[in-house]
């Protein structure tokens, strides 16, 4: 094997990613279609508009690895994207078994596209437990692309194959190309001085670098990520790399495979600018770092380590140059309360957490709508209730952040859309929080989290200002003339009280849980003046300026969808496969949860149904009816997943002729 083998691809270097075209026409996910091209000597290389791959294995098989580092090389094609990645929440599942399986989805395609796709047209199994727990999802004809050394008999028994699927027939109905992954790593890695064990565990590069080589991913990126990766062992590094040529070769030179892929960079999908491969969790840390600078605030962070949000925690870790502070708190209660005290201290407060860490920090959270003091609450969204499923996705969070706490305690609430907006969500969170002096919650959700896309590098010039004044004297005159200083004197537009940094001369001022008299600040029982403080802070926060929801109707549809987060891609997919067919029907999706757009209720009342899609049992929809009397009709899923594009269209067309 190793004599036959060439020493290294040919380079593929990365296209630009700057698009020259500013728009593109709305296309729907439909089938792939593509043309073959063959030339004399050469393999057949085959034309597609879109791809979607799946890698699967154990948790130990490096599949969110595999599934990033080709996501990379993607990115830096070109290529619109969008990514699943599906694991386990044990840190170590056991091997070979379906709870254990480890995937990761990737859809790319030479046009806009708005999620990871419904079916993969190509699998990668690395043992039996992968091909089980994934092959239900494959339509016929997907190409299927097995490790054939895992498929002992023991291993099939343990997922409950009584005979081998590779030699059955149950497989016919789809392009099966059985290779034996782990020999051909051990053998590409014999001039090593590795063991048998640490030669297997390159088996995913072998598995990316094939993959490489069918799909024409650049090369050049993922070579010098292993050899930063591994720079003090630089022995396994070489490794990894060989591995990753020899997948490479193996693909140019077996008659297994007689084509490969072309998917064209998405030249008509961006606007022109600089564009780079970002997740949900990297995109927030980003907009907070710009938060803070737009704002010429320290960034401070409060947190204890949760899945799916401590990579913001790491993250902001490495950003000390931007005057970022990062707290690892010994728990959630710590976190929310170091938070609160920077933001007391003049500091860009922030504190991350996911649904039960929420139910922890609602007392702090209190607190900080009673001290009025701006502190970000970043509630990346898993499924529950308790502990309930860590890495898998779910949207059940909105009504723990709109009534989670004692008495009235209303607090705004931001939802991002995509991946790469997250960024946006974290300055609009940021600029609602510092301007109106409250807490805010911004609701992720482990999808847009771990999930990526393209994200446009943006302008200095587009980030808002969000400049801060404290206060810097007496801002009240008593009857005396005496000049003093009142911590809850409001601003008469946003009613947001003065910000006073502990220490400045004379602006010494009493805060604390217990009712606030209006203007001095002095604790307070009087009911009349309880009455009043409980309806201004609401006020504050109804008066909150945010935009007006977008409608897309281009054909006086009488059905609008209605969503917020992370259900826009699904949704929108599902619009536009349904346009596709002729079929007429509105979108709105909320950015903006608390308080709603001034003029939602006029849009709603323009449809004669309305359908809220959710990854919950129907909490918009309950707000939605309970606020404008609208008969919200609830699509629910909780199943840990995104919605599919096409079981959505399904839904929508039957709320269409119902």
């Amino acid at each position: 094997m190793r004599e036959g083998r060439p020493g290294q691809p040919p380079s593929r270097r990365s296209s630009s990613v700057t698009s020259q075209v500013s728009s593109t026409a709305e296309q729907a996910d439909g089938a792939v279609v593509g043309e073959q091209r063959t030339a004399a000597g050469a393999k057949d290389v085959r034309r597609l508009d879109r791809v979607i791959i799946r890698f699967a294995g154990d948790s130990g098989d490096g599949m969110q690895l595999t599934g990033d580092r080709f996501t990379s090389e993607t990115a830096s094609f070109g290529n619109d994207l969008s990514t699943l990645p599906n694991f386990p929440a044990e840190i170590r599942a056991p091997a070979g078994t379906l709870p254990g399986v480890s995937s990761f989805q990737l859809h790319f395609a030479d046009h806009d596209i708005l999620t990871p796709g419904d079916a993969p047209n190509v699998l990668v199994a690395m043992n039996p437990a992968a091909l089980k727990a994934n092959l239900g999802d494959l339509p016929r004809g997907a190409e299927i692309i097995v490790n054939t050394d895992e498929f002992t008999k023991r291993a099939m028994q343990k997922v409950g194959y009584d005979s081998s699927p590779l030699e059955d027939g149950s497989l016919d109905g789809y392009s099966l190309h059985p290779v034996p992954l782990t020999t051909l790593t051990v053998e590409a890695l014999g001039e090593f001085d590795l063991t048998r064990k640490e030669a297997e565990r390159s088996k995913n590069m072998f598995a990316l670098g094939l993959l490489s080589w069918m799909y024409h991913r650049p090369t050049e990126g993922t070579e010098r990520f292993l050899r930063s990766k591994f720079a003090k062992k630089p022995e396994i590094a070489a490794a990894n790399i060989a591995a990753y040529r020899a997948g490479w070769n193996f693909g140019e030179t077996t008659e297994d495979f007689a084509v490969s892929y072309e998917v064209a960079p998405a030249a008509k999908a961006f606007p022109p600018g600089v564009y780079r491969n970002i997740s949900g969790n990297l995109a927030l840390s980003y907009g907070l770092i710009a938060a803070s600078r737009q704002a010429d605030l320290p960034l401070y962070l409060g947190s204890y380590p949760i899945t799916p949000a401590s990579d913001i925690l790491h993250e902001l870790s490495r950003h000390k140059n931007f005057g970022v502070r990062t707290f690892q708190a010994e728990d959630e209660i710590a976190g929310i309360g170091a938070a609160l005290g920077a933001a007391f201290g003049g500091s860009l407060a922030v504190t991350t957490t996911s649904g039960p860490g929420v139910a922890l920090k609602s007392e702090t959270i209190g607190l900080a709508v009673s001290l009025e003091l701006p502190l970000l609450i970043v509630d990346i969204q898993r499924g529950g209730p308790s502990t309930g499923l860590p890495t898998k996705t779910e949207q059940a969070d909105l009504l723990q952040a709109m009534y989670g706490r004692n008495g009235e305690a209303p607090v705004p609430v931001v939802a991002p859309r995509t991946p790469a907006d997250c960024f946006d969500a974290a300055l609009e969170a940021a600029r609602i929080a510092l301007a109106y002096r409250t807490p805010v919650f911004l609701l992720s959700d482990g999808y847009l989290a771990n999930g990526s896309e393209p994200w446009r590098v943006p302008d200095l010039q587009e980030l808002p200002d969000l400049t801060v004044r404290f206060a810097q004297g007496p801002n009240h005159a008593l009857d005396d003339g005496t000049e003093v200083f009142w911590p809850y004197k409001r601003d008469p537009r946003t009613l947001a009280r003065p910000w006073a940094i502990p220490g400045t001369p004379g602006l010494e001022h009493r805060i604390g849980g217990i009712e606030k008299q209006d203007g001095t600040g002095n604790i307070s029982y009087d009911p009349a003046n309880h009455d009043f403080m409980v309806r201004t802070r609401q006020a504050k926060i109804d008066g909150i300026d945010v935009p007006d929801v977008e409608v897309d109707d281009p054909d006086g549809a009488r059905t609008l969808v209605l969503g917020w987060g992370s259900t826009y891609g699904p949704i929108t997919a599902a619009v536009r496969r349904i346009r596709k067919e002729g079929g007429r029907i509105a979108q709105a999706h909320l950015r903006h949860l608390n308080p709603f757009p001034r003029n939602l209720g006029t849009v709603l009342e323009r449809y004669g149904k309305v359908v809220v899609p959710e990854m919950n049992l129907g909490q918009l929809a309950t707000l939605i009816r309970a606020k404008y009397l609208v008969d919200a009709r609830s699509h629910n899923q909780v199943n840990g997943m995104p919605f599919k594009a096409e079981q959505l269209a399904a839904a929508l067309k039957e709320a269409i002729d119902d």
